[in-house]
């Protein structure tokens, strides 16, 4: 379980289950296990500092590399 934070602020936006041992490039929507709070607006999410995290693409989010950081272990 990852916990995904904001880069600017490093507020706790989500906890995110990954599966592979791969780079965090796409959240997918059903993965997310526990939302502690982040905007959706104009298909784009932010941190409520305004930093921009990732896009809505429909079933997950195209997360910016440089807008988040996370911790946590990969399944």
């Amino acid at each position: 379980m990852l916990v995904v934070r904001c880069s600017g602020c490093k507020k706790k936006l989500f906890k995110y289950y990954k599966i592979g041992p791969g780079e965090v490039l796409r959240c997918h929507k059903a993965r997310i296990k526990k939302v502690y709070g982040f905007v959706q607006r104009e298909g784009k999410i932010y941190c409520s500092c305004g930093q921009v995290i990732g896009l809505d693409k429909g079933t997950f989010y195209k997360m910016v590399a440089k807008g988040f950081t996370y911790s946590g272990t990969k399944d």
